[in-house]
């Protein structure tokens, strides 16, 4: 093991413990100490599900990357392991950059992540290894496995990152995000026999001058009869409604060729909040897809209250994913029913200029909110509030005219008005349901079933814990309210 990584195992071992459960989310992953940003090796191994993530364990900072190290059996309850990669090495000198994982025939877990180092022509990015079981890794002696000379002609080595590698009936493939001669950002295919030997296989897909340059941490899997492309890419020009400017996200449905490209049927914003990025997929033991992502936005990472608490970024809440009529759906993983505790419902609630409803509150809460309008009656706008009180509030709009539900969160407790209200359409029609998820530090919205999800960071403090509805027009909802309850 290197000095790097034996220090970040040290701080960890002491720093951790002393982190108080009550500052620390209650379900969604955080490093615990230091800086967290894209989700890693996100695998299933020996019976457990394995996440790694870019970590700096030493400041809330974004800083040299290490590979931070959690596990769970069930996505909600999750427990941190040893640091497990540090940049120890001449190749990834400047960092262990976003890679994925796999588990070879004889037990191993193999990991697979860019290099970043500094050479005589510049900064390169390379395709690197390490194998593992499950809790101490060793990188490959001949490493990087993948590096510019396998690139296309005009191929940048300084923007190639972010491999996912899987499994096939004849050895393994890999994508990995590639800035292009011509300045789109693509993803391409790698195959090899053994997982040592690669050789580019072709172009999935780039971003032809419509999404952004550089395309990071690219996943390619199939669902539901369909081939899916899920990719982040950087300076978007965005649309203020459906992509962001700057990082967003995208997901391509289609169909591979022989080629290897992706045919586009149709094109989406994976998520339509203002905090999701780098999402990682694994197939579960039962068949499941299900996706996680960081949940932060790059754009405002220096815009947040003084940092009083030891680590900063946090992940999703992870989704299982389907593809219905060509769209993508995510809903929370059914195994956060099974954190349910205290209930309460109410049937046909006559909603008007302010309602609140006695059992309905709380910051660690799964609710959803079914709304149409009263009596056949014309409903113009309808409002949950969450996280309210002490001059604290997240709001959440729907407005049946023109289809859109608008988050303002611009009273969450973030120090500056930047990026804090984010609207986007859903499904035509006067009735809508709102699925909100509340932790300590973020709300996550589902639409309709999962038709639409949006993510968002929340500042405000614990005892903002009020939820209020409003309507103008006549509203009736149906609300069903769990506290989540993690003793």
């Amino acid at each position: 093991m290197s000095d790097l990584l034996s220090r970040a195992r040290a701080y960890e071992a002491e720093h951790l413990p002393a982190v108080p459960s009550a500052l620390l989310p209650c379900f969604h992953v955080t490093a615990g100490v230091g800086w967290l940003n894209d989700p890693n090796g996100f695998s299933l191994y020996r019976g457990e599900y394995h996440l790694f993530f870019q970590y700096y364990p030493y400041d809330v900072h974004w800083s040299d990357m290490h590979w931070g190290h959690v596990k769970t059996r069930d996505f909600i309850r999750w427990e941190h392991l040893p640091c497990a990669m540090a940049p120890d090495r001449d190749y990834d000198r400047k960092g262990c950059f976003s890679g994925s994982a796999t588990v070879l025939a004889d037990g191993r877990h193999l990991l697979m992540y860019t290099g970043v180092s500094q050479t005589d022509e510049g900064e390169r990015q390379t395709q690197c290894l390490a194998f593992g079981d499950g809790l101490d890794y060793e990188k490959y002696a001949g490493n990087p496995v993948i590096g510019a000379e396998q690139l296309p002609p005009g191929g940048s080595p300084v923007h190639f990152r972010d491999p996912k590698i899987w499994q096939t009936d004849d050895g393994f493939c890999a994508v990995a995000g590639n800035l292009c001669a011509d300045g789109n950002g693509a993803v391409l295919l790698f195959k090899s026999p053994d997982a040592l030997h690669w050789q580019l296989a072709g172009k999935v897909a780039s971003s032809d001058n419509r999404f952004g340059r550089m395309w990071e941490c690219p996943d390619l899997f199939k669902l539901d009869g369909s081939d899916v492309l899920l990719v982040s890419p950087q300076e978007v020009k965005g649309d203020d409604f459906s992509f962001l400017y700057g990082n967003t996200t995208l997901c391509l449905i289609g169909k591979l060729g022989p080629d290897n490209a992706l045919t586009r049927e149709t094109e989406q914003t994976i998520d339509y909040g203002l905090d999701f990025y780098a999402p990682q997929t694994l197939l579960t033991d039962d068949g499941r897809r299900v996706m996680i992502a960081w949940m932060q936005y790059w754009n405002s990472v220096e815009v947040r209250p003084v940092q009083t608490l030891p680590f900063f970024g946090q992940m999703t809440l992870p989704r299982e994913l389907r593809v219905r009529n060509g769209r993508l759906i995510q809903t929370p993983v059914r195994e956060l029913e099974g954190y349910r505790g205290a209930h309460t419902a109410y049937s046909g609630v006559a909603v008007g200029e302010r309602t609140e409803l006695s059992g309905v509150s709380g910051r660690c809460i799964d609710m959803t909110v079914r709304v149409r309008p009263r009596d056949g009656a014309s409903l113009k706008r309808f409002t949950v509030n969450v996280a309210e009180g002490e001059g604290y509030v997240t709001a959440v709009h729907f407005t049946p005219a023109n289809s859109t539900v608008l988050v303002d969160r611009s009273k969450s407790g973030f120090p500056a008005d930047v990026m804090n209200r984010k609207a986007f359409p859903v499904g035509n029609g006067e009735a809508i349901s709102l699925r909100i998820i509340l932790d300590r530090y973020s709300m996550e919205l589902f639409v309709n079933d999962g038709e639409q999800a949006a993510s968002f960071a929340l500042y405000a403090p614990a005892s903002a814990d009020q939820i209020s509805f409003s309507a103008v027009g006549a509203a009736e909802a149906d609300v069903e309210h769990y506290q989540l309850e993690f003793t």
